[in-house]
């Protein structure tokens, strides 16, 4: 029984990272980045970009109780923000625009720097994906939380492979495919925050 709720509890972690990254639809980005790069540069940034960020969300979910206790934000006032800030990144997906949220500086010069700024930080690593991780971190206990870190870190290796092979995916799926996913995505990142709303209103105010 507790292997199933673990197991649920896994797959609803990963759901919501794979939405919020989408490795698919980030494959354009990362190619209008590093197209003048040789190859080599090109897997030495995707592999940069993917370990920056996983430090970075790891760093949230391992210090989240205490940077709340020093902000002192409460767990009902970070779900309702949070889940508005979830809608807002979906909403925008929906309508076909790269969030101002979630993606920055596509123009970036193509150089390593791109892997730590945007690549790492906002594209892997934005407040979105933050809020994600941290929204299963804030009241569970050492076993989900170790969870919630290896379900990141199969979300930056399939990124890293997806940066990798990213002119094959573009070539074989096609734009207008991406598209698509990138709008069901999109769905499920603004459905997620309309829940983590309805949860942080629950906890908040119908104690």
């Amino acid at each position: 029984m507790m292997e199933s709720s673990y197991f649920a509890f896994a797959l609803s972690v990963f759901t919501g990272f794979f939405a919020i990254m989408n490795p698919i639809a980030n494959t354009p980005v990362f190619l209008g980045l590093v197209e003048d790069s040789p190859q080599a540069q090109r897997e030495k940034i995707a592999r940069t970009a993917c370990i920056t960020a996983f430090v970075i969300v790891t760093a949230f979910v391992v210090l989240g109780n205490v940077l709340f206790s020093v902000f002192g934000i409460t767990i009902p006032a970070f779900k309702i923000t949070g889940g508005l800030l979830l809608f807002y990144v979906g909403f925008e997906m929906l309508q076909s625009k790269k969030s101002n949220v979630h993606h920055q500086g596509e123009h970036a010069e193509v150089d390593d720097g791109v892997a730590i700024s945007p690549l790492a930080i906002p594209i892997l690593a934005g407040p979105g994906t933050i809020v994600t991780a941290m929204s299963h971190v804030t009241s569970t206990n050492l076993i989900n939380n170790a969870i919630v870190i290896g379900m990141f870190a199969i979300m930056c290796f399939l990124s890293y492979l997806s940066f990798r092979m990213s002119n094959i995916i573009v070539k074989k799926l096609g734009q207008n495919l991406i598209i698509v996913i990138g709008k069901i995505m999109g769905l499920v990142i603004a459905i997620m925050g309309t829940g983590m709303v309805i949860d942080g209103i629950k906890l908040g105010f119908l104690k």
